[in-house]
């Protein structure tokens, strides 16, 4: 155990010196300036052009440039005007970046190792907890820690002066704070989160079934199934009462206690984040500007700018009679797939918000690698469940084929002039398909493994009887 902690804090540490060195590198491959990284949401450059509008007694609303939070301008636009002589610009924003990937990735192995706890505990219950391999190898936790801090996605979003290790902060923070049960920490996580970025706001499902439930467990049918399962054969008194005492320890019951809590800190802390931004605003704006210069440009697509997903490209293409329409199909998509995966894995909430987060981050107005950084760290959380999962090696190849030729066909039709529009948007027409794949095959290796925990549950019920 202390070797495994001792080399996942040798990963940790050397991640962060490749950080370090990447930023200390001349210019960084530019990588501030690439649209799969920085979008008008998260890029950096613009919030030190919201600061100094802001410094300027103008609203940093004016003009087309700053679309963030007020909050978030308070928070990195000092930083972005401060400089340390011989030292890289933005150095110290970068540290804060540096310093909110470390954050997240401890997060998310405490997560995991919850996760673990609890799983274990279910399957424990059931009387099939040899169904876990033991190994020597690192927890899911661990591995899925590990997996956010080495992802390039992570890495390019960090080094690249964006601010999406920021927002996936507070999302994993939402998250760690549901399973853990701390209302108060679920509530702040899930409504920073929401006022960054807004897509966040699809997450209060698995946040509230995190709170109720509890964290992810096999189905409730299994539950059923150990507890009632034998009620119609013949054995002793005390089977039947050992039987029910089983049950009583793993039913597993919705607790509106937690909910109403959360939903009363959720209140608090929009309230709080209200008048701060109202604050922050209020010499040169309002409240109103800063929602349609945010969630407004996030809604209306206002930027065609190139990113690496979908909706600038069609956008920029369809005609202005039909844009509203569309714009409401596309953001509506993302709202009817909520209830039903909700009622399908209700049962595992940690797993549901990966799946959330995945969609969201095809689906979204203005994508980057960042919000891929967040999905694929939360993927490692389940290796047990996503063992049997198909075209594991294609996704891989294709995650690493895309990341190579999105650079290449935006140089032949920006720089070069050899290539054309067409180039760069069929690079997020396969980015979007492979992350159509992912989410489909990852949903189906979970209901797979609920099917042979099932199939073992009944088995054991069998041998017990005969």
């Amino acid at each position: 155990m202390e070797k495994k902690k001792r080399g996942f804090w040798r990963w940790l540490i050397a991640s962060v010196m490749l950080r370090l060195i990447l930023i200390y590198l001349p210019k960084t491959f530019n990588l501030a300036s690439r649209p799969e990284i920085s979008t008008p949401l998260v890029s950096l450059r613009r919030l030190a052009e919201g600061y100094w509008l802001k410094k300027s007694s103008m609203s940093p609303y004016a003009g087309s440039m700053y679309h963030g939070s007020p909050l978030l301008l308070s928070l990195l636009g000092p930083l972005t005007v401060k400089r340390i002589e011989g030292q890289p610009d933005h150095l110290l924003c970068s540290l804060v970046f540096v310093i909110a990937d470390i954050i997240s990735a401890l997060l998310i192995r405490a997560t995991g190792h919850t996760l673990q706890m609890a799983y274990r505990q279910s399957l424990n219950s059931l009387d099939i907890v040899d169904l876990l391999k033991s190994s020597d190898s690192l927890s899911s936790g661990d591995v899925a820690a590990l997996v956010y801090l080495w992802n390039p996605f992570t890495i390019a979003a960090c080094v690249g002066l964006s601010t999406s290790p920021v927002e996936n902060l507070v999302v994993i923070l939402a998250l760690h704070g549901a399973c853990k049960g701390l209302v108060p920490l679920a509530a702040f996580g899930w409504v920073m989160a929401t006022h960054l970025s807004l897509y966040p706001a699809i997450l209060i499902t698995p946040v509230i079934l995190l709170l109720g439930y509890g964290p992810d467990t096999p189905p409730r049918k299994l539950f059923l199934q150990k507890g009632y399962g034998k009620n119609g054969d013949n054995h002793s008194s005390d089977n039947c009462g050992q039987q029910e005492t089983n049950h009583s320890k793993a039913e597993v019951t919705f607790s509106w206690r937690p909910v109403i809590h959360f939903l009363f800190w959720s209140s608090l802390w929009s309230t709080y984040v209200l008048v701060l931004c109202s604050i922050s605003v209020k010499p040169h704006g309002s409240l109103w500007e800063m929602f349609q210069r945010t969630y407004g440009f996030i809604l209306t697509v206002e930027d065609m700018s190139p990113n690496i997903g979908v909706l600038w490209y069609f956008f920029a293409e369809v005609f202005d009679f039909f844009r509203s329409f569309f714009m409401i199909v596309f953001h509506l998509n993302i709202l009817f797939m909520i209830l039903p995966l909700a009622i399908r894995l209700k049962h595992r909430p940690c797993f549901l918000a990966f799946i959330y987060i995945a969609i969201s981050s095809m689906l979204k107005s203005y994508p980057s690698v960042g919000d891929s950084a967040l999905y694929l760290g939360l993927l490692g959380l389940f290796l047990d469940e996503l063992a049997d999962m198909q075209f594991s090696f294609f996704l891989l190849c294709g995650y690493i084929g895309v990341s190579l030729l999105s650079p290449v066909m935006h140089n032949l039709w920006i720089w070069r002039g050899t290539g054309n529009a067409n180039f760069y948007y069929a690079t997020g027409m396969a980015y979007a398909c492979l992350q159509i794949i992912l989410v489909v095959e990852s949903v189906s290796a979970v209901l797979n493994h609920d099917r042979k925990l099932r199939k073992l549950s009944v088995t054991k019920l069998r041998d017990g009887n005969s």
